[in-house]
């Protein structure tokens, strides 16, 4: 199963198409996302990527401070770019959700995690972190088990306007280093392969 694209009217503005987001009724267990201004709606992910998300969401949990949460499905948004993206994992300070709704600021974020799926990959690859990196988010890293290549690990950081820099990138296998605040190594040979 693909991603499916929701039409919706070009002239109606941000706070219309998030209604919509907030509103509708979405398949259930399926990523409902805004990118680009397009809501997209993917199938729940496969038994690899969680397995991947839950490897990655273990180690970070012995390293951040008592002040700070992991969220899965917690949807980020980046207004300037029409995106409000429900990235795999977010790490970000337990006060970003003293909001009510469903979704926090982009900036608010400390690190984001995306996991490729084969319907999604673009998205992780480019409007995603080019959101990312205009919202300021300090890390971004991108799992690409769907990399024409094979299956990659990219980490991303220093984010000036819509772009950031690579600070450091591998196959699976490889350990990635996070930077402080993290300082953390996680070794992607435990990832599955698919």
């Amino acid at each position: 199963m693909s991603a499916l694209t929701v039409d919706h009217e070009p002239d109606n503005g941000w706070d219309d198409l998030v209604h919509r987001w907030e509103e509708m009724d979405w398949p259930e267990g399926c990523k409902v996302e805004i990118v680009e201004g397009i809501i997209t709606v993917s199938p729940p992910p496969a038994n690899d990527h969680n397995s991947i998300a839950a490897r990655i969401q273990r180690r970070l949990y012995t390293v951040i401070p008592e002040d700070w949460n992991i969220y899965q499905t917690l949807g980020v948004s980046v207004p300037s770019r029409s995106g409000l993206y429900v990235p795999d994992l977010i790490v970000a300070p337990e006060v970003a959700l003293d909001e009510p709704g469903h979704y926090i600021p982009a900036a608010a974020a400390e690190l984001i995690v995306e996991i490729t799926s084969k319907s999604n990959a673009r998205h992780d690859r480019i409007s995603k972190p080019a959101g990312y990196a205009q919202a300021g988010v300090p890390l971004y890293l991108l799992v690409d088990g769907w990399a024409p290549g094979g299956p990659t690990v990219t980490l991303y950081g220093e984010p000036k306007q819509d772009v950031y820099r690579v600070l450091q990138a591998g196959k699976f296998g490889d350990a990635i280093d996070l930077p402080g605040p993290f300082d953390l190594t996680i070794d992607t040979g435990v990832f599955p392969a698919w």
